[in-house]
């Protein structure tokens, strides 16, 4: 349904499906969709061929005739001494960054949490609703102007910015997802490119009066190509605006296990722009199951035993900071999903020692910051790197950069258990209902979880109904026992939230989606894709 803006100043071609909010047109302005209309013309073919590829890929991966491996023909550029950029000062020292969705109290939180950046999340910690992208854009566009508050309306409790927030970075949207609610000449724009040109069109400016810059977290890269194609955006973009080369900063998020073959390619690409790559170390998980799906000798165990510490993530996580050092980029390390836990000390300082544990490990990899998911964490996370670095950042340390294939591609050892088969039907269903609910990050059993969280469960319920694992008491993992299992957490959940709760929260579409997803011959490459039809035409 279209909504009402003002058709006089829309560009031609460009329909508003989205119901105009107050605000709204402060951020759809003319010139910002013609920018975007602009972008969707120049670069939406080559996004959808792009995708086009991804899914040939996947069908010779799943008939043999191909293998992940480094690239031949480039060769010569992992060969090449060349660096990026130095990193912008603000940039700097990023030894603790806080990520989380788009809203109002969430952004004034983590900006004054005391980390040294906030990830505000478009994507896999956001549901993309019409509401929150838009509502997004204007909260960051006032928190980049120091206007940003928040009254809470239960409590009360006024929320407004400190005198020292965290340097801002925006996370969009992956190629594969569309803007539903936004059309360029019929067809929905790219919700990354949604994203990112009206986070840059407003704020540019004002983040270079203020002594920073336009920063980005691009997710879900698979290959340079992908990388080339986000590298003439930005430098279309640059020059539309009138900005110099560069102007632009992104982190590449590594989260695929295609891109891992990829790193030095995907920094050349984007050399002029590039400051650091982050290992995604959960969506990693997922694309390491959902490329090598059709390989019996790659069924990984319960997802809680598929840790950083394991070999093939061990060896991801060794290479992204080995590349990263090579070309003068920062390495940041990935999330500890625990939380805070109300109510249970003993279970809090196990909490705060795991979350302890992760960050010290991954600043004496060599890692030049990570991720915390609750302002709580910061001073832990702050702790640990803070005891192991003695600068702003480890760019001096250079270990060997290794091409060990075999090491990125083996699968780790442990077991399939009754209680992983239960989790992962209890934690999708959990997360998979908040997120058509409209809350992409769910504080789920004392983890923060985001998409990524419904992905690696779906993937292992198909994993291993398909490839006919079975749990350690020998019973095999089949469609009947997938289904049996799936309605005895539904039924469980149920029984915890009552009747009520269950049917206003959207809890049996979540279970609809999951039984389908795990229980499919096909296997979607991204159940947002399938949710996202769901939330549409709600907004």
């Amino acid at each position: 349904m279209r909504g009402d803006a003002d058709t006089a100043s829309t560009p031609q071609g460009v329909t508003i499906r989205g119901a105009m909010r107050p605000g709204y047109d402060e951020i759809l302005t003319p010139d910002a969709l013609a920018l975007l209309a602009d972008i969707h013309r120049r670069f939406d073919g080559e996004r959808r061929r792009l995708l086009a590829e991804r899914e040939a890929r996947q069908a010779r991966l799943d008939a043999g005739e191909e293998r992940l491996d480094f690239p031949d023909d480039t060769a010569a550029i992992r060969a090449a001494e060349w660096t990026v950029p130095p990193a912008p000062a603000d940039l700097a020292d990023r030894r603790v960054e806080i990520t989380g969705p788009v809203d109002r109290k969430m952004v004034i939180n983590a900006l004054n949490s005391g980390a040294r950046c906030f990830m505000a999340d478009f994507e896999d910690a956001s549901t993309p609703s019409w509401t929150n992208m838009m509502d997004g854009q204007i909260n960051l566009r006032d928190a980049v102007r120091r206007t940003i508050d928040f009254t809470d309306p239960g409590s009360g409790k006024r929320y407004e910015l400190g005198a020292d927030p965290a340097v801002l970075i925006a996370r969009v949207r992956g190629l594969h997802l569309d803007e539903a609610h936004l059309a360029i000449d019929g067809e929905p724009i790219a919700g990354a490119f949604f994203d990112f040109a009206l986070y840059l069109f407003h704020n540019h400016a004002e983040l270079k009066r203020r002594g920073s810059g336009p920063y980005f977290y691009i997710p879900k890269l698979e290959t340079r190509f992908e990388a080339r194609l986000w590298a003439l955006v930005i430098r279309h973009c640059e020059d539309a605006l009138g900005l110099d080369r560069g102007t632009v900063r992104v982190t590449l998020l590594i989260e695929t296990l295609p891109a891992a073959f990829e790193l030095d390619e995907i920094i050349w690409e984007l050399r002029e722009n590039l400051t650091a790559l982050n290992a995604g170390r959960w969506d990693y998980i997922f694309s390491y199951i959902k490329r090598q799906k059709a390989d019996p000798a790659k069924v990984l165990p319960d997802r809680s035993a598929v840790t950083m510490t394991v070999p093939f993530m061990a060896a991801y996580a060794e290479r992204v900071i080995a590349v990263c050092h090579r070309r003068g980029a920062h390495a940041m390390g990935g999330m500890s999903a625990f939380i805070p836990v109300k109510g249970d000390e003993a279970a809090n300082a196990r909490a705060m020692e795991q979350v302890r544990a992760d960050k010290t490990r991954e600043a004496r990899n060599g890692h030049d910051g990570a991720w915390v998911a609750h302002p709580a964490l910061v001073p832990v996370a702050m702790e640990a790197f803070d005891a192991v670095m003695d600068g702003p950042n480890q760019l001096s340390a250079r270990p060997p950069v290794r091409q060990n294939r075999d090491a990125l591609l083996a699968p780790c050892e442990g077991a399939i258990t009754e209680q992983g088969l239960r989790n992962n039907a209890d934690v999708a269903i959990r997360y998979l209902a908040s997120w058509l609910s409209g809350r992409g990050a769910a504080p789920i059993r004392n983890l923060m979880e985001d998409a990524a969280t419904a992905e690696i469960a779906r993937a292992q319920l198909w994993q291993w109904r398909v490839h006919g694992a079975r749990t350690e008491d020998g019973r095999p993992v089949d469609a009947s026992r997938v289904r049996e299992t799936i309605e005895t957490a539904s039924e469980e959940i149920r029984a915890e939230i009552g009747d009520a709760a269950w049917a206003d929260g959207r809890f049996h579409e979540a279970r609809e989606l999951l039984e389908a997803l795990a229980l499919d011959a096909d296997f979607p490459e991204f159940l947002t894709l399938d949710a996202y039809k769901r939330i549409a035409e709600t907004g």
